[in-house]
């Protein structure tokens, strides 16, 4: 008993030590994801200042202003698609890591299921042979009063063959 508490607290401690480095894993995701959110936030910036910059005579837009308006916007989608993808690596990590936990519980509850099974068997064996003991030894018991009861009986014949003897010499 003591060394299936040991046992699973091994496992405990080990699923620990995995979660704690899949975590880890988990934030570096998280972390890149907001670096490309803030990049996104600065480019919106650079866009809306964009949108209000006129260089062109009499105030006016010029061409080049709006290609530059549009560059930016066109670096914001592409910011945004990387997000996506980030987006997505995050999620199907974590469902992995979802899957991975149920694994894990299923393959401990496995262990547990047959860890019981066997000491269940093993108690079952141990009555078994404890019972099997005591038959053992009731059946030496009754050997040992048989063997002191003849012994005994042939004791009290070999007596009385002595003292007949010693009878029917002491009559002669």
């Amino acid at each position: 008993m003591l060394r299936l508490k040991i046992l699973f607290c091994a496992l405990l401690v080990n699923s620990f030590v995995l979660a704690q480095s899949d975590s880890t894993a988990y934030k570096l995701q998280r972390n890149k994801i907001n670096q490309l959110l803030g990049e996104r936030s600065a480019d919106f910036s650079q866009y809306y200042n964009s949108l209000t910059k006129r260089t062109g005579i009499f105030g006016l837009k010029t061409k080049r202003d709006m290609q530059t308006s549009n560059d930016i916007l066109t670096q914001i989608v592409l910011t945004d698609n990387n997000i996506f993808s980030e987006l997505k690596v995050l999620l199907d990590y974590k469902d992995f890591e979802k899957k991975e936990v149920q694994h894990r519980a299923e393959t401990v509850e496995g262990r547990i299921d047959r860890f019981q099974t066997t000491i269940t068997r093993l108690q079952q064996e141990n009555d078994k042979l404890k019972a099997e003991n005591e038959k053992q030894t009731a059946y030496g018991n009754k050997l040992w009063i048989y063997l002191l009861s003849t012994i005994f009986a042939l004791a009290l014949t070999v007596i009385y063959a002595i003292k007949s003897k010693k009878l029917r010499k002491s009559d002669i």
